[in-house]
């Protein structure tokens, strides 16, 4: 039998103010608008240039974001309309401050590294996971990533569409993330579709 496995990606405090992916920063990480120096410290407007740790030559320029999901605070946990009982594990992600990490797989350069608490591909397939469902935040960024990144891994994976967010909802965010999970083989799917039907009850 096909075993799958859903992932939420970062359901958390600062994502959702009050109405298991996990960001899980160091106060200094360099996606924070207060690592950066003004002019180019505009959250959600500004961008930096980072440097892989592994190779120095190697750089990618990644947006700017406000303080968020801090190591230890609330804003980090996990919302409470989530019973995390329900998780086999709580992966965090983006914990070295030098790099961001919107998969929970790798970092932006592909890195699998201390920036996450451990190796999620090696994990779901000594588990026999041969299929995943991506759900959670933001659909454009870290949703995008991590079904990105689990494709490449060899997994079949599906987006649930009604249980994904996205930062830029029109043609620029979500519609070319749309457009780039076709190219890579990844199906968007409906929660009351046959695909996702299959996950709330298997046979």
């Amino acid at each position: 039998m096909t075993k799958s496995a859903l992932i939420v990606v970062d359901m958390q405090e600062d994502f959702c103010p009050p109405v298991a992916t996990r960001d899980w920063h160091p106060t200094d990480h360099v996606s924070f608008d207060t690592s950066s120096q003004p002019p180019n410290n505009k959250a959600f407007e500004s961008s930096s240039t980072i440097w892989n740790p592994q190779n120095p030559s190697e750089s990618v320029t990644i947006p700017i974001w406000p303080v968020h999901c801090v190591q230890g605070t609330p804003g980090a946990e996990i919302i409470p309309e989530i019973n995390v009982s329900k998780f086999n594990r709580i992966i965090d992600k983006g914990r070295d401050s030098r790099v961001e990490m919107f998969s929970a797989f790798a970092d932006a350069f592909g890195n699998k590294s201390e920036a996450a608490s451990f190796d999620l591909a090696a994990y779901l397939k000594e588990n026999g996971i041969s299929k995943v469902f991506v759900a959670g935040l933001a659909g454009d960024y870290c949703v995008r990533c991590t079904a990105i990144d689990a494709r490449k891994e060899g997994f079949d994976v599906y987006v649930v569409e009604e249980a994904v967010k996205s930062i830029d909802t029109g043609d620029d965010g979500w519609g070319a993330t749309r457009g780039q999970f076709e190219k890579a083989g990844i199906r968007v799917v409906s929660i009351d579709g046959e695909e996702a039907q299959n996950i709330q009850n298997p046979s």
